[in-house]
């Protein structure tokens, strides 16, 4: 008896192309394992809060998703765990100390305005989690901003919360001795939930590209980028060699790179965009952690760099082979004079 084959179904209505049913749910399910020992690490360093955080996203998104196609009668898509990675990755972008609200409040964001009411899966033109991240930002810059010792922290620093590695790099301030390289790469730093383990966050780059889930050279480019305009420019107070690294293991740079600029559906398709794409993600990073009100660019330089997919895309674009360009000319001047030509006759 011949087995029956699981079909692969590709949706096609809209750009990029993106699988669809089981193999997305494969996807996605993939990036949330991938995400697991960044979780597991922030329960190490920030206990039950971070879990609470976590929980409140993940579970907010997924009925946000499930009520908004209910009320719309369109059919459920929670069982393709898009909603639930969502939520995921937006919980791993707060303060582990955020109240549970604060959350719910940004899945809704994400969920409903950014990735619903465009379509759903696939069409939205921004990244879910990080427009929501940008949306309590702007409404809770104080929560956003306020962030807890870690364990391996406490009784070195006196107090509950305290500056991030970032905070102290762009006030000018000296860094502290505990903020060492090993510290940084470990994760015994404050910081937003997912994003204080240098090592974590490379565990679950290196097995999303064997995976095939994603490919090097967005993350490689973004990170590179950042690298190299930092170990250029310096900055004061710090060796140049000193200040590129403490910028690669500090802020959301490894946690951005790696799993929110390689969404599918933002960033672009072509191998040569998703270079420029990481490239473009970089020097807004550097541009915005230089210059900017606040000491982290990542978010804003992924949103501003998603809505230049299609431009970068359309620049990249190959041409059928064996058509020309003066074929393709060609083509448009005889829609550019059908189109004149049915107006005239519309007269």
């Amino acid at each position: 008896m011949s087995e029956q084959k699981e079909k692969i179904v590709l949706d096609v209505a809209y750009q990029p192309q993106v699988r669809t049913n089981t193999d997305t749910k494969r996807l996605m399910l993939d990036v949330i394992l991938a995400l697991m020992p960044a979780v597991i690490w922030s329960a190490v360093q920030f206990g039950v809060s971070a879990m609470v955080v976590i929980l409140a996203s993940v579970c907010s998104a997924v009925f946000f998703e499930w009520a908004y196609r209910k009320l719309l009668k369109k059919p459920a898509t929670i069982h393709d765990l898009s909603a639930a990675l969502t939520g995921l990755l937006l919980a791993l972008t707060l303060p582990p100390t955020t109240p549970w609200w604060v959350p719910v409040i940004g899945t809704f964001f994400a969920i409903v305005v950014v990735k619903q009411l465009y379509g759903g899966i696939g069409k939205n033109f921004l990244n879910p989690a990080l427009a929501g991240r940008a949306f309590l930002l702007a409404s809770y810059a104080v929560i956003m901003g306020s962030f807890a010792v870690p364990n391996a922290l406490k009784g070195t620093v006196d107090g509950v919360t305290m500056a991030t590695p970032l905070s102290y790099m762009y006030s000018g301030n000296p860094m502290p001795e505990y903020f060492g390289y090993g510290a940084m790469f470990m994760g015994g730093i404050p910081g937003a939930i997912g994003e204080v383990s240098a090592l974590m966050l490379l565990i679950g780059g290196v097995y999303l590209i064997a995976r095939k889930v994603i490919s090097w050279r967005i993350p490689v480019s973004f990170i590179g980028t950042v690298a190299l305009l930092c170990l250029i420019f310096g900055h004061a107070g710090y060796d140049h060699g000193s200040w590129m690294i403490y910028n690669i293991l500090s802020g959301g740079l490894l946690l951005g790179a790696i799993f929110m600029a390689t969404d599918y559906a933002t960033s672009p398709v072509t191998l040569n965009g998703q270079l420029l794409y990481g490239a473009g993600c970089g020097v807004l990073t550097v541009l915005i952690r230089y210059f900017g009100g606040f000491p982290e660019g990542v978010s804003y330089a992924i949103l501003i760099m998603n809505l230049c997919a299609w431009a970068i895309d359309k620049g990249f674009h190959r041409h059928q082979f064996g058509v020309s360009k003066e074929d393709i000319a060609a083509e448009k001047a005889a829609k550019k004079a059908a189109k004149a030509a049915a107006k005239e006759a519309a007269k």
